[in-house]
């Protein structure tokens, strides 16, 4: 089927089992240095570059394809008589199978390279022929990809070379392009993604997803060339079912909420919110007091842990009914406890027991009709040191539970509430429509479970009516950025309950 086939290739993964049929089938092959002297090896009879363009390969490679003799071949056009006309009159073959893959840069910036011998990554050539030959998909093949091998391989032996499928393997090309040009632009630039005036989001597709939310929605799990030390992508399942949709967004915002704290701490989340945290000295300890904070709402919960798994953890674990599990490491004992729950995706991923540098590049994107809009994370941080205080100055173990409600509120939806005591939450209420509800519904969780509670809200209160609440409810400090008209008035409704209260000056909403 195929006459002339241009190969230009890093990655010789299959290119052997791919082009010995064609060859048999009396397919001319040409190609460039390295892969020239790899398919000579592998007895595969190949025209060097150099003989079709009568110039040697320049300056270290970075010259050979770059000339009218191999362009007029994929660029000139069946249909228009004066291409065909100049193709006879310089002598120019046409080329119908176009085979490149591009020079690893990823993987390079990936291992760190960097200066010249990183510039020497990019690609120029490959990109050049992939691009021309996709734009004449109406009589080329073109393949970037080795996993596609097999399709041309279908294609060639059923003799079932459509427009249809050179069309879509044109698309790849300019996506697989539109990819790797993403790759060296982040490495390239100086500017951080705010100051861009496009962005490339750099995704790569990781898995099909049985569905999405719901069993009748499409779902696709990609990964971003962004790389961050705590991806989930990073992790590495065990145990238990494929991943769903919401298990990954439930895991996202589990190790989002756990990465905030040094000290051993569990996280439950249940529908993208936390219903129970706390820290401990251990992290058995840990989980028992996160589960215990809403033994209700955990169950079917996903939890992350910021310290390994041991055999009497596992044992905790393995009790109620849980979805995912996620920890820095998992010793054999306490994997065989978790191996008798088959159905418990259990996970780890390396990074999560250090301390989480947070990368300034990173961002969020929430997707619109017809856009996008992007956001750097919440990682602003206002702590002791800046903190407005109302009233007495609060005892370290109550400025402990300040911070530690500061640090779990900006994981709950707006108009988020958390009353916590000991590093431990009590009760969390978020998603309200208005802050007072949030209030009593947190109050309520927590009722019974302590005296002199530390409240934290993520905004500011707009009226008294949350510190009457509050105080009735056995709160004893409360943290909140301040920044409404009533402020003043706040402020004299806790003094008037003997309320300690800090302005953080800094808001956490999460929509």
């Amino acid at each position: 089927m195929f006459k002339r086939a241009l190969v230009s290739t890093s990655d010789k993964t299959g290119l052997i089992e791919l082009l010995k049929p064609l060859v048999k089938a009396g397919c001319k092959i040409v190609s460039t240095g390295g892969t020239s002297k790899y398919l000579r090896d592998n007895s595969i009879p190949v025209t060097e570059v150099s003989e079709v363009t009568g110039f040697p390969e320049m300056m270290d490679g970075r010259v050979r394809t770059l000339h009218p003799k191999i362009h007029m071949g994929l660029l000139a056009r069946s249909h228009v008589v004066e291409d065909m006309k100049l193709l006879k009159e310089y002598d120019v073959e046409p080329f119908d199978l176009v085979v490149v893959n591009l020079y690893p840069f990823e993987q390079a910036y990936k291992k760190s390279v960097r200066g010249p011998e990183l510039i020497e990554q990019i690609d120029i050539g490959g990109p050049s022929l992939l691009r021309a030959a996709a734009k004449s998909f109406e009589r080329i093949t073109v393949v970037c990809d080795p996993t596609d091998y097999k399709l041309v391989h279908e294609m060639t032996t059923q003799n079932q070379n459509s427009l249809e499928t050179r069309k879509e393997l044109a698309a790849k090309v300019y996506r697989h392009c539109s990819y790797y040009d993403g790759w060296v632009s982040q490495a390239l630039s100086q500017k951080s993604w705010e100051e861009q005036d496009t962005l490339n989001l750099g995704l790569r597709k990781k898995s099909n997803l049985r569905y999405g939310e719901n069993a009748h929605q499409k779902a696709v799990w990609y990964e971003s060339s962004h790389e961050d030390s705590l991806s989930l992508t990073r992790a590495h399942q065990l145990q238990g079912k494929e991943l769903s949709y919401n298990n990954i967004l439930d895991l996202e915002a589990a190790i989002g909420t756990v990465c905030e704290y040094s000290e051993p701490t569990a996280v439950i989340i249940k529908h993208l919110t936390p219903c129970g945290v706390a820290c401990a000295s251990q992290i058995e300890t840990a989980y028992t007091r996160a589960f215990d904070a809403d033994s209700v709402s955990a169950f079917g919960g996903i939890v992350a842990l910021n310290r390994k798994i041991t055999a009497p953890l596992a044992e905790k674990l393995a009790g109620p009914f849980l979805e995912c599990v996620i920890a820095p490491g998992i010793d054999s004992d306490g994997l065989s406890k978790l191996n008798q729950k088959k159905n418990l995706r259990v996970l780890t991923l390396e990074n999560l027991d250090k301390e989480y540098f947070f990368d300034q590049r990173a961002f969020e994107v929430k997707s619109l009709r017809g856009g996008a809009l992007i956001q750097s994370l919440d990682r602003s941080e206002s702590w002791n040191s800046q903190w407005k205080i109302v009233g007495p100055v609060p005892s370290k173990n109550i400025q402990d539970d300040l911070v530690f409600a500061q640090k779990v509120v900006r994981h709950v939806k707006s108009n988020a509430i958390v009353v916590v005591k000991d590093m431990q939450t009590l009760g969390i209420c978020g998603g309200q429509t208005n802050r007072v509800d949030s209030v009593k519904w947190a109050l309520e969780r927590a009722k019974g479970k302590g005296k002199d509670l530390v409240l934290g809200s993520d905004a500011f209160f707009p009226f008294r009516d949350s510190i009457d609440l509050a105080a009735k409810g056995g709160v004893r400090w409360v943290i909140q950025p301040g920044g409404s008209l009533r402020d003043a008035e706040v402020e004299t409704a806790a003094q008037e309950y003997g309320l300690g209260m800090v302005i953080t000056g800094v808001r956490h909403f999460k929509h």
